[in-house]
């Protein structure tokens, strides 16, 4: 492929993850890793054909859920099939409540001045779908999970969106059987969904009742 058609994702050393506190799961110290992992001193935007069979490098992902808390009480979370035509195949026909993908040199912006992170993940949001609700957002935890091939290579980010109506359209095709459910219902049948998100459901809402 032509390096001007190459894709070139933003990854850190893993090394530098293990010397942060490696840990296998999810983390809800984000003050112990975010400022380094994101640190221009530490990052570098390589090849994604490369660094997706690199060990030694991990790709940064933005993994945002959508959530909702009923007048009831009750928690729902946006949960969606991933189809055939989403980019990472070792994913297809997945369940998933993350949204979220690859940093890539297009957030990095022309003027330097842009925060490539940020950038990423409010343009997958938009990419793949249509928030028609207020929400307030917070960082909630990362996601390693070095028992899977595509965890070995990955390191989410996750942000919890609270949202003041359960109001999401997807945007992608591939994003197939969409719609918030309670969360006791997806912790009943996480065997369906990918590794990541039953890493998260587990620690997030892994104590909710009905």
């Amino acid at each position: 492929m032509p390096e001007a058609l190459t894709e070139r994702v933003l990854v850190v050393p893993t090394e530098l993850f293990h010397r942060l506190g490696y840990f296998q799961g999810f983390s809800c110290d984000t003050g112990r890793y975010l400022a380094d992992l994101l640190s221009p001193e530490h990052t570098s935007y390589r090849p994604r054909s490369e660094v997706e069979q690199d060990p030694g490098f991990k790709q940064l992902i933005p993994y945002v859920i959508l959530s909702h808390r009923g007048a009831d009480g009750r928690q729902t979370v946006f949960q969606y099939t991933r189809g055939t035509g989403q980019g990472e195949g070792r994913l297809h026909r997945k369940r998933s409540v993350g949204i979220g993908g690859h940093i890539s040199t297009v957030d990095a912006g022309t003027d330097g001045g842009s925060k490539p992170y940020e950038e990423g993940m409010r343009r997958e949001l938009e990419e793949e779908v249509a928030v028609r609700s207020p929400y307030t957002t917070r960082c909630v935890g990362l996601i390693n999970d070095d028992q899977t091939e595509v965890g070995r290579v990955h390191l989410g980010v996750v942000h919890r969106f609270e949202l003041e109506q359960p109001l999401v359209e997807p945007r992608e095709e591939d994003i197939l059987e969409c719609g918030f459910r309670p969360v006791e219902e997806i912790l009943a049948d996480l065997s369906a969904f990918e590794s990541w998100s039953q890493i998260c459901l587990r620690a997030l809402y892994g104590t909710e009742r009905a």
